[in-house]
C-alpha cells in the first residue's frame, strides 16, 4: 500500500497530540522552557539538513524566487487565516490565535524535511515505508511536547502532512520514468538544503530571536526543482 507510511506518519502524530493535551497545564515556566529546548533542537537538525548541500547556489536562487513569489501570493496570511478558521470551529474568538499557531508552527515542523521527501518517494517507487514509519514516531513526541506548550491546534497539522506526503508517494510511482535516478538524487540534496534552512528559521522563530515569515519562503521547495534543472542545463 502506497500510503501506508504516511497514515502511520498522521497516526503517530494524532496520538502525541492527544497525550500532549494532557500536560497542558503544567506551569508557564515550564512550557517556556521546553519550548526553548525545541527550538534549539530544531536549530540542529535544520543546520545539519543545511549543511547537505552541493551546490549553494542553487538553494540561494531557490530561496530568493521562493520568497517572492510567497509575498506576492501571501502564503504566510494565508496559512494563519486557514489556522485561524480551523480555531473558530472549536475554541472561543480569544483563543483562535493560539490555534493557529499551534497548527502553522507544528504543520512547518513536521512538512518541511529529508524526511518528508525522501520517505514519501521511498514508499512510492520502492513501496519502502521505514522511513516515514521512523518519522512518525519522530513526529509523534514532537507532537506531544508542542501540544503542551502550544495547545491542540498541533493535532490539525496532521491534514497537510498526509496531503504532502500521500502526493509525493503518489506522484513517485511515476516520477522514474520522467526523471533520471541521478537528478533524483542530486535534486533531493539541494531540496534537503532549502529545506533544512527553513527548519532554522522555525527554531530560531521558536526561541524568539527572529520573527521570519517562514511560509512565505515555502514556495522556495518547488522553486527548487526548476533552479536545479536550469543548473544542470548550464
Amino acid at each position: 500500500m502506497v500510503l501506508y507510511g504516511t497514515l502511520v506518519n498522521g497516526v503517530c502524530i494524532i496520538a502525541g497530540s492527544l497525550l500532549g493535551l494532557f500536560f497542558t497545564k503544567i506551569p508557564e515556566r515550564y512550557k517556556e522552557t521546553v519550548m526553548h529546548g525545541i527550538g534549539l533542537a530544531v536549530l540542529l537538525i535544520g543546520l545539519q539538513m543545511a549543511f547537505t548541500t552541493e551546490i549553494i547556489v542553487v538553494v540561494l536562487l531557490s530561496l530568493l524566487t521562493g520568497a517572492i513569489i510567497g509575498e506576492f501570493i501571501h502564503v504566510e496570511e494565508g496559512l494563519n487565516r486557514l489556522g485561524a478558521w480551523i480555531g473558530s470551529k472549536f475554541t472561543t474568538k480569544n483563543e483562535n490565535f493560539s490555534v493557529a499557531q499551534g497548527f502553522v508552527t507544528a504543520s512547518l515542523i513536521f512538512v518541511i524535511g529529508a524526511m518528508s521527501v525522501i520517505g514519501a518517494l521511498d514508499s512510492g517507487i520502492r513501496g519502502d515505508h521505514e522511513i516515514l514509519i521512523t518519522k512518525g514516531i519522530i513526529d509523534g513526541f514532537v507532537a506531544l511536547v508542542l501540544t503542551t506548550t502550544l495547545g491542540f491546534g498541533v493535532v490539525f497539522s496532521v491534514v497537510p502532512v498526509i496531503l504532502y506526503q500521500g502526493s509525493i508517494a503518489l506522484l513517485a510511482t511515476q516520477i522514474t520514468k520522467w526523471l533520471p535516478e541521478s537528478f533524483l538524487n542530486g535534486f533531493i540534496v539541494e531540496l534537503t538544503g532549502v529545506g533544512g534552512l527553513l527548519i532554522v528559521a522555525i527554531g530560531l522563530n521558536l526561541l524568539k530571536i527572529t520573527k521570519i515569515r517562514i511560509g512565505n519562503l515555502l514556495p522556495s521547495l518547488a522553486t527548487v526543482i526548476i533552479i536545479y534543472y536550469l543548473y544542470q542545463l548550464i
